[in-house]
């Protein structure tokens, strides 16, 4: 057992408590996750998500890898935008990718799309096997970020392409406040009142203000190897994109 510890929101739990704990939060929720993601942001995810897919520009016959992917969001949107290609979906929480493929089935694109459980730590790929790594509001619950990067950065072939949606920090301190009261006062009601479950919804709201700011962010992308890397903020900062390329 490692005495290394970590956060889990704003406890400091040992290391290796962290996936199990973050298991235990999503697969409470999943089958209200995206329900409660439209209510949470007011529908502002979808506009994100948009910008996402705009700055990445899919193109016909990539591979995509979207990991911490839980219903498949983005694999969708990617697939859409690309007109052709594969996606794999991997995450830590089955009943995530249970949901997924689901979604995958009623809009006839399982073919396209593979579902992995596995752990953004340790991928269960090969050197070289992807064009493009996403990963969207995920990044925050990994145990060790860095990891997650370095291995981002092992799966990509050369010329790939690395890109982050996380929440993030707003630069205004006023506007910060004022979306702090909302966070931590009105999401955990939200959590409870549509998924049942406010301690879930308590911890998310509570990790994302232990996630890196964008500059602290953006040095751990370069560090991972990532060269070209930036990134935007978008409604403010609230969420922010980083991109990276393998070169």
């Amino acid at each position: 057992m490692s005495d290394k510890t970590t956060h889990f929101g704003f406890q400091d739990i040992p290391e290796d408590e962290k996936a199990g704990r973050v298991r235990g939060v999503f697969g409470s929720v999943a089958s209200k996750y995206d329900v409660m993601n439209d209510v949470m942001s007011m529908g502002i995810h979808r506009v994100w998500k948009d910008a996402m897919m705009d700055w990445l520009a899919p193109r016909p016959g990539q591979r995509l890898l979207d990991v911490a992917g839980g219903t498949g969001d983005i694999a969708f949107r990617f697939l859409k935008r690309a007109g052709s290609g594969h996606a794999t979906v991997l995450d830590l929480t089955e009943p995530m990718l249970i949901e997924g493929r689901k979604r995958a089935e009623a809009e006839a694109m399982a073919d396209d799309l593979d579902w992995v459980v596995g752990d953004a730590m340790a991928l269960p790929f090969q050197d070289n096997s992807f064009d493009v790594y996403t990963i969207s509001f995920g990044i925050r619950n990994v145990t060790r970020p860095q990891e997650a990067l370095d291995e981002a950065y092992r799966v990509l072939r050369p010329g790939g392409r690395l890109m982050v949606l996380e929440f993030s920090q707003i630069p205004n301190d006023m506007m910060q406040k004022v979306y702090d009261l909302y966070s931590f006062n009105i999401i955990p009601r939200m959590g409870q009142a549509i998924a049942g479950d406010r301690d879930s919804y308590q911890y998310l709201v509570e990790s994302i203000r232990k996630f890196p700011d964008q500059e602290t962010f953006l040095q751990m992308v370069r560090k991972a190897g990532f060269g070209n890397a930036r990134y935007r903020n978008l409604s403010m900062g609230i969420a922010c994109l980083h991109s990276g390329w393998k070169l």
